[in-house]
């Protein structure tokens, strides 16, 4: 099976925005992030093959971080990698409204002299207020909106010393059914079935896959599925029940997550199912 990275466009490399540029860089970079974890497709292939309603030239100049892209255009290159759920809406409007908000009301700059004025030090402390109200709402909402999706981000305390996946092994395929190019058919419920082997010295409990990115839109199934417990050595089995919606090239990326939906292993490139959606004759 052709990993996701091995797909991704060749070329010359872009340039990462440094996060101390200010909001705009900060969330170019958080874009650049999701799009690796996603497999890092081209440009290309998130608006060809992924869905997304935006111009290569667009989504790119998102990635840039000289200006905050429009929350239209965010969402595009957001709901094409990250699947269009509420929770993951609702997850990157609470960081475009934080880096708008940012934006729209910068620090003004102090001028250099022996003592602040006072009503400087109180726009500090005002600011300082309103950043810790920012970082509470952040605290309560931002672990529970992605129960059922991965988490990104420095808190992740994966991988574990020793946990590895295989795809497949000892000599059998990966994809226990429809390999990619499969063809299936508009309206009819399929079920992918891979085949992963615990590689590592790491037991799996507790573990899914949940979806990572893809084309969710036209190909609906649930956002994760259980993977069996696996001593080291053990093979196993995950399905997922898909029901393609339109036809069309269904590209859907999948990566293994604990129970409260964190990466157990953000440095691989997880499974997919590729599969072609056709209309039924007759």
């Amino acid at each position: 099976m052709t990993s996701p990275q091995q797909q991704a466009r060749r070329g010359r490399r872009h340039i990462v925005p440094d996060a101390g540029d200010g909001p705009a860089a900060r969330f170019a970079r958080d874009l650049l992030e999701l799009k690796e974890l996603a497999g890092n497709p081209s440009y290309d292939r998130m608006r060809a093959e992924l869905g997304a309603a935006a111009s290569k030239s667009t989504l790119s100049a998102a990635t840039r971080g000289r200006t905050l892209p429009s929350w239209e255009t965010t969402w595009e290159f957001v709901r094409c990698l990250a699947g269009s759920g509420d929770d993951v809406r609702r997850e990157w409007r609470f960081r475009w409204e934080t880096a708008n908000a940012e934006l729209a009301n910068p620090e003004e700059p102090v001028a250099e002299e022996p003592e602040p004025t006072k009503p400087r030090r109180r726009r500090r402390v005002v600011l300082a207020a309103a950043a810790v109200v920012l970082l509470a709402a952040a605290a309560v909402l931002v672990p529970r909106l992605f129960r059922h999706l991965p988490t990104w981000g420095a808190a992740n305390p994966y991988p574990l010393p020793g946990d590895a996946s295989g795809f497949g092994g000892d000599g059998l395929s990966g994809d226990m059914t429809y390999p990619d190019g499969s063809q299936v058919l508009v309206g009819q419920t399929f079920t992918k079935v891979w085949r992963l082997k615990n590689i590592g010295t790491v037991p799996w409990h507790g573990r899914f896959l949940a979806i990572a990115g893809g084309t969710t839109v036209l190909c609906e199934s649930p956002t994760r599925v259980p993977v069996p417990d696996a001593e080291p050595g053990q093979m196993v089995a995950v399905s997922v029940a898909v029901t393609p919606k339109a036809a069309g090239t269904c590209h859907v990326l999948w990566k293994m997550v604990d129970a409260e939906g964190a990466l157990v292993l953000p440095d691989r490139n997880g499974v997919f199912y590729d599969v072609k959606v056709i209309a039924p004759t007759g």
